[in-house]
């Protein structure tokens, strides 16, 4: 199974992440979940590190 922008977890974790509740940093790092949250949230202007 391959996350993308429209998977529930994906919707989930961003949500979770953009309110608060999680960090970037605590997405698991499950196939490309972390990779899809990030990119969601890149787009919101969040910053998550990756272009560190």
């Amino acid at each position: 199974m391959v996350f993308n922008e429209d998977s529930i977890c994906v919707k989930v974790w961003f949500t979770a992440v953009a309110s608060g509740t999680y960090t970037y940093e605590q997405v698991p790092n499950l196939l490309n979940l972390r990779e899809e949250v990030g990119k969601k949230l890149e787009q919101m202007g969040y910053p998550t590190g990756s272009a560190l």
